[in-house]
C-alpha cells in the first residue's frame, strides 16, 4: 500500500537526499551507485529524527510504503516500508538498482537464484536476518528475494531505488511463483 500523505523531509532526510543526488549524478555504473548510496544511507539509519510519526504508520493488512522523496528527474526515489509482524513481500526482483537499510526492528531476507533448465524453478541461496543499521545494495539481474518481518514488533526499512516509484507505484519488476528447491 502506498502512503498518500505528502512527503515531509526531516533535516536528516534532507541531508540524505542531497548526498544521494550527488552520487546519482556522478555518472558511474549502477553497481557503484548502489554501493555508494548504501555507504551514505547507513549512518542515517540510527538517527531518531530520520522519519516523522506519520512515516512510521503501519497498515494492519500488508506492509506499507511511504514515499519520502522522488527526484524531479525520476532518477531515484526514497521510500520507507513499515512492516507489522508476519508481513512479507512476494518473491520478486526489481526494476532498477536498490539499496535497503533497516531503521527499526529486523527483517528476514531470503535470496534466490532462478534455474532455467527444463521447467524453471528457484533455489534458495542465502537467508539473513538484517538488524537495525544493516544495509544491502541490490542490482538487477540476479536480485531475486523475499523479505519478512518475523519479529514480534514493527520493522521499518528505508529503500532507495534508481527509478521513479511515484510513476511506477512499486519497485517490483516481476513476481516469481515458481517451485523453490533446496540448494544441492
Amino acid at each position: 500500500m502506498i502512503s498518500l500523505t505528502a512527503p515531509v523531509a526531516t533535516r536528516t532526510l534532507g541531508i540524505l537526499i542531497t548526498d544521494i543526488r550527488a552520487v546519482v549524478r556522478s555518472g558511474t555504473d549502477d553497481q557503484q551507485v548502489a554501493e555508494r548510496v548504501a555507504e551514505i544511507l547507513q549512518p542515517h539509519l540510527s538517527m531518531p529524527d530520520f522519519l516523522s510519526e506519520a512515516q512510521l504508520e503501519a497498515d494492519p493488512t500488508q506492509y506499507r510504503q511511504h514515499i519520502l522523496h522522488i527526484e524531479d528527474d525520476g532518477s531515484f526515489s526514497i521510500v520507507a516500508l513499515v512492516w507489522l509482524p508476519g508481513q512479507a513481500t512476494p518473491i520478486h526482483d526489481h526494476v532498477a538498482w536498490c539499496v535497503v537499510g533497516v531503521h527499526q526492528g529486523e527483517e528476514h531476507e531470503t535470496v534466490y537464484e532462478r534455474i532455467d533448465t527444463g521447467n524453471p524453478y528457484l533455489i534458495e541461496t542465502s537467508h539473513t536476518i538484517n538488524p537495525v543499521g544493516s544495509v544491502a545494495a541490490l542490482t538487477p539481474p540476479g536480485d531475486i528475494h523475499h523479505v519478512l518481518n518475523a519479529g514480534e514488533g514493527k520493522a521499518v526499512s528505508i529503500h532507495v531505488y534508481g527509478a521513479d516509484i511515484g510513476t511506477l507505484g512499486s519497485s517490483i519488476r516481476r513476481r516469481y511463483d515458481l517451485d523453490v528447491r533446496p540448494a544441492s
